[in-house]
């Protein structure tokens, strides 16, 4: 096995690099031992649109971290705590990194784990959250392993889908959790705010619950065409200047009974708006789309952006039109998915073709690790593809 470690680095904003690191260890970020850990090859990990909130500088890393937190691959080397895992296992890494023994854990909620990451009860991948690091590399270290990590079942049925079963680390999770809270069922109707590859998921898992009418509003035509010819109703952002007034053309109300942001705090306006940033945005779109006593799930990113020319949002700090809001009796919902609540279930979806339509909709692209500074460029400017990094060449059918 090798010694070294190709993966890509942040070193600035707009600065994406591969560099050459040293072989990740069975140890934790603050030096000690991991023997409930592994070492996983990645065989592929993707580029997240939060990804872009690094890239771009609205959400502040050291510079040197290792980027990644969309993560699949084969086990290589297990820690002596490790029971239920063996070398040769293909793995789904979820984003969350969880112990699996604290409070919240024991609870299920692994995105607001409470002892990885000192500063703060939320530790992730390749986000300057517990110092954990990434895995836009060919190798990397996940901790508590038996707990946190999915196998599959059949190792050659999942190579056969590895591509779907690919985004069950963070996209298609986040995108089911927003979903569940905004409450979809069997028959709602349902606004996304957002055609990006965490909303085109979102559209996926839409169907995969029974949603009648499906909305998604973006800027980007050659991405809505992807939910559109997916059955989905579709709303462009820059032709519009009420976006009420265009779900209303749509279903004959100006109101959906769920509605999810997949936006996060980089949203723009509407019409004439629409080149503006509008950090605020997306989450009042769907606010102003959901109906009186209807729900909203917020799993777009807000965090303090220190790229906002606002002072109160460089603190982390939105303006949100709550007096409307309020008087709907909204059920409101935000904050990171706890990805492993879902991806089992998500997982079997996939596994037996209830969701034939999510490769076509996620429109995905597999590049090497070296071309990955490009696809992040390429990504930051609206390109409808979902980058999948391939760092080992282990996918050549889908080259």
């Amino acid at each position: 096995m090798t010694d070294k470690n190709r993966a890509v680095v942040f070193h600035g904003v707009k600065d994406m690099r591969v560099d050459t690191l040293e072989f990740p260890k069975l140890e934790m970020p603050n030096g000690k031992k991991a023997p409930h850990g592994v070492i996983v090859k990645l065989l592929a990990t993707n580029i997240c649109g939060s990804d872009l909130h690094i890239y771009r500088g609205s959400f502040p890393v050291p510079e040197g971290m290792v980027m990644g937190h969309e993560m699949t691959g084969e086990v290589v080397e297990i820690g002596s705590d490790v029971e239920f895992l063996k070398p040769g296992d293909i793995v789904s890494v979820p984003f969350n990194v969880a112990c699996g023994r604290c409070r919240n854990c024991r609870n299920g909620r692994t995105e607001v784990c409470e002892t990885t990451n000192p500063e703060v009860s939320c530790a992730a991948y390749g986000f300057n959250l517990g110092g954990f690091v990434g895995g836009q590399a060919e190798y990397m270290f996940v901790p508590y392993a038996d707990f946190q990590l999915l196998r599959f079942p059949d190792k050659d049925q999942a190579m056969e889908k590895i591509l779907d079963l690919a985004v069950l680390s963070d996209i298609l999770p986040t995108a089911f959790h927003g979903l569940m809270e905004a409450g979809v069922k069997a028959g709602s109707t349902v606004y996304i705010a957002g055609a990006g590859p965490v909303g085109r998921c979102g559209a996926a898992a839409a169907r995969l619950l029974g949603a009648s009418c499906i909305i998604v509003g973006d800027y980007y035509e050659d991405r809505l065409e992807l939910v559109r010819r997916n059955g989905c109703e579709t709303i462009n952002l820059s032709e519009v200047d009420s976006l009420n007034d265009a779900i209303e053309a749509i279903l004959g109300t100006p109101y959906v009974d769920c509605a999810v942001d997949y936006v996060g705090n980089e949203a723009h306006g509407l019409g004439q708006e629409a080149e503006e940033t509008k950090s605020s945005y997306a989450i009042n779109q769907v606010l102003d789309a959901t109906r009186p006593g209807g729900a909203t799930g917020i799993v777009g990113v807000y965090g303090a952006n220190p790229k906002s020319p606002v002072p109160a949002e460089r603190e982390g700090i939105y303006s949100l039109n709550f007096g409307d809001a309020w008087i709907k009796s909204p059920r409101i919902s935000g904050g990171q998915a706890p990805v492993m609540h879902y991806n089992y279930d998500l997982m079997m979806s996939i596994l037996w073709d209830r969701m034939p339509y999510l490769s076509d909709l996620l429109n995905i692209k597999v590049i090497s690790l070296d071309e990955a500074p490009q696809a992040y460029a390429d990504f930051d400017k609206g390109s409808a593809l979902k980058y999948v990094i391939d760092p080992h060449g282990s996918l050549p059918a889908a080259r």
